[in-house]
């Protein structure tokens, strides 16, 4: 860690902090995050551990080596001058040496995912990745803490996901997260409930199919979004739409094709 790493931290916090809504498209490698940072307003660029994982076989869900991840990382950080937070999933397991090891390979925040386990034991990690990072000297570390109240429904109806996704984001802002990260929330009256709940510019949200226009995601007080693995897919659709066309004897590439590698 430099002091360089402290001050893109706080750059990266004030994001999040600007009325402005903090706009991330995923990467999962350092071709990736050259060409997302390349195009002009990108002001940060965050990992997808969804992405990160497929690229070498592995199925979601920390089944890939962290050593592996963390290279990757690692790699990314090193390939752009914007700030960069990672997807750290639960932590693999010690969520403090986790986050240690993520500012070490260049990262300014992180992702941290609660998996509906019993709230005292995510606070407990949130308080241990926030420990990690200020004993690293990046106090405006920018933890994302993330509730899969929406994620594991487990037959519960979505006021209840909306209860309990309030409840934990409370908790989490309470042990010092900056922003809470409420993945598959689409629906305005959920946006607006958690920004009131939570405040404004303290809710982080994913983009799927039906969200909300980002202009008003802006106006409700969000602090970012991002596409998590959605960006990778789109990247392998337009591959795969390449290899149909190969297939059925359109051998001429796009028009629109750009040498960005």
């Amino acid at each position: 860690m430099t002091q360089d790493t402290a001050a893109l931290a706080t750059t990266f916090l004030e994001l999040h902090r600007a009325p402005t809504l903090l706009r991330v498209v995923n990467v999962w490698d350092a071709v990736s995050a050259r060409t997302v940072a390349a195009v002009e307003g990108t002001t940060a660029l965050a990992t997808a551990s969804h992405s990160i994982a497929a690229t070498f076989g592995y199925e979601d869900g920390e089944n890939i080596p962290l050593d592996l991840m963390l290279d990757m990382v690692g790699r990314i950080a090193a390939a752009t001058d914007l700030p960069v937070s990672a997807d750290l999933e639960s932590g693999y397991g010690d969520p403090g040496t986790t986050v240690r090891r993520a500012i070490e390979a260049g990262v300014v925040g992180a992702n941290l995912e609660d998996g509906m386990r019993p709230l005292p034991d995510a606070v407990r990690a949130v308080e241990a990745a926030l420990g990690a990072a200020r004993e690293a000297g990046v106090p405006d570390f920018v933890l994302n803490a993330r509730t899969d109240a929406f994620v594991k429904a487990e037959g519960r109806s979505p006021q209840e996901c909306l209860e309990e996704a309030v409840i934990r984001g409370r908790a989490f802002l309470d042990a010092g997260a900056p922003v809470v990260f409420v993945p598959r929330v689409t629906e305005r009256e959920h946006v607006e409930r958690l920004v009131a709940e939570l405040g404004p510019q303290r809710l982080t949200l994913i983009v799927l199919p039906g969200m909300l226009p980002l202009a008003e995601l802006e106006g409700l007080g969000v602090a970012r979004v991002s596409y998590g693995p959605w960006s990778q897919r789109v990247a392998l659709t337009a591959l795969q739409q390449l290899a149909e066309r190969v297939r059925d004897g359109e051998g001429a590439l796009p028009g629109d094709v750009r040498p960005l590698n």
